[in-house]
């Protein structure tokens, strides 16, 4: 039995990946916290915007999977990425190694309700946002679905699916 995998939470932006992750590990004592795209911004001393704008996507992409392969070879953290982060299934392959993923799900509708008044949102600082958002969901959801397991968090409470989260994660390391 082993019990010290990472729980690793990915979706779009919007599913609560940051803010459940932050209070998880509040919970959950024994695991620390890293969110992908604040280590980014730690590293680089810009926003995700600023990278996007200065640099291109694909290299905040890079940026990305280089913080996936490091933070992916410890134990004990709660990993919140971000949303495109499955586009590369690399990243997906080295969370798996040492983790637990967590696809937190909601529809596109309750994603959109959630970020709309937000500017930090690179991909969606555009016309037409929610279209954008549903075709970026259409074009990930089968790497979401790679996932171990599917946690739906639409109109749930952030200790409900906190829960949720934890009842798979403790059924799974006592198999």
């Amino acid at each position: 039995m082993r019990d010290n995998f990472n729980i690793v939470l990915i979706g779009m932006m919007g599913a609560g990946k940051s803010y459940i992750g932050e209070k998880l590990a509040k919970l959950v004592s024994h695991f620390s916290y890293v969110d992908i795209d604040s280590e980014i911004e730690k590293e680089t001393g810009l926003t995700i915007n600023e990278i996007f704008e200065t640099h291109s996507e694909e290299y905040f992409r890079e940026l990305e999977s280089k913080m996936i392969n490091r933070f992916s070879a410890n134990e004990n953290q709660i990993i919140s990425t971000g949303g495109g982060i499955v586009e590369n299934t690399d990243n997906i392959n080295a969370l798996k190694e040492r983790g637990l993923i967590f696809y937190l799900k909601a529809s596109p509708d309750e994603l959109y309700n959630r970020i709309k008044d937000q500017n930090n949102r690179p991909l969606l600082n555009q016309d037409k946002p929610f279209e954008i958002l549903k075709k970026l969901l259409k074009k990930r959801e089968k790497n979401y679905l790679r996932a171990n397991f599917v946690i739906d968090t639409n109109k749930k409470q952030a200790y409900t699916i906190m829960n949720d989260i934890l009842k798979e994660y403790d059924k799974y390391v006592k198999r």
